[in-house]
Parts: C-alpha cells; structure tokens; sequence
C-alpha cells in the first residue's frame, strides 16, 4: 500500500532542488517506491571533512533532505506541511569516495508528527549511517 498523499517523481524533486543546498552537494533523487524515497550524493571535495572522510553533515544534510520530502509528499500540501523537528544520526562506517545512497522509510506517520528512519550506504551497500527525522506537522495559515 503507498504512503503518498500524493506520488512524488524523481523528475519534480529534482527541479524543486536548483538553487539549493542539494543542488551544491549534488543530492539526487534516485527512486520512489510505494514506501520509500531514496537518493543519492558523491564523496568528494564538496562532501568530505578534512581528514579526507564523508563529512558526518553531509550525511545528515542527505538524510534530512530525503526525510523532510518524503514525509511532505505524505501530506495534502494544500492544507498542511512538515518541518524539520529532530535528527539523530550515528555514523557507522567512514567512506572516501563513490556515492552514498539514503533511504527513507516512515516509522510513523501521525497528524502531528512523523518520524523517518534514513538508511545511508555506500556503493557496495554497506550501512554506512543511520539517521533518524522527527517532522512536525504544521497547518498552512489562511490568509
């Protein structure tokens, strides 16, 4: 059974990323399921921390931008949005280069909040990161 309110493309998530912070990191949107959203972002120069790793907030800048698309798409925009809340995420595995893949799954979806747990693995898919989104849901003001 989907989860969307409304089904998102890779196609419209992509556009509304130009000009943004996902747009200078190269975060992509990769694939949408009836459940999950994922995307992908390089390690490299734009990525990395000095030691030459994956910066652990760029790790959380993928999650938190897969988390918070998701979980707007599973709401009726007219009326409602989410925002960031909270976001945890333990860095389990380093990586130098490649592409990191996140993926975002509810664990609730609630007419207040919405907490999504994000997958981060590496190209070889190993678990790299676990990330864990706390959206608020929040009434559009009329006026």
């Amino acid at each position: 059974m989907s989860i969307w309110h409304r089904k998102p493309t890779v196609e419209a998530l992509n556009a509304m990323s130009r000009g943004t912070l996902m747009e200078q990191v190269d975060i992509r949107f990769t694939e949408v399921g009836d459940d999950y959203l994922a995307g992908t972002m390089p390690v490299d120069g734009r990525t990395h921390q000095p030691f030459g790793l994956l910066h652990g907030g760029a790790t959380a800048a993928l999650a938190e931008t897969l988390g918070s698309s998701a979980a707007n798409c599973c709401l009726d925009m007219s009326t409602h949005y989410a925002v960031g809340l909270e976001i945890n995420t333990n860095h389990l595995r380093s990586v130098r280069s490649g592409l990191v893949t996140g993926t975002a799954r509810p664990i609730h979806i609630g007419r207040r909040t919405q907490v999504w747990e994000i997958r981060t693995t590496d190209e070889s898919g190993r678990l790299t990161a676990i990330s864990r989104l706390t959206m608020a849901v929040m009434p559009r003001e009329e006026g």
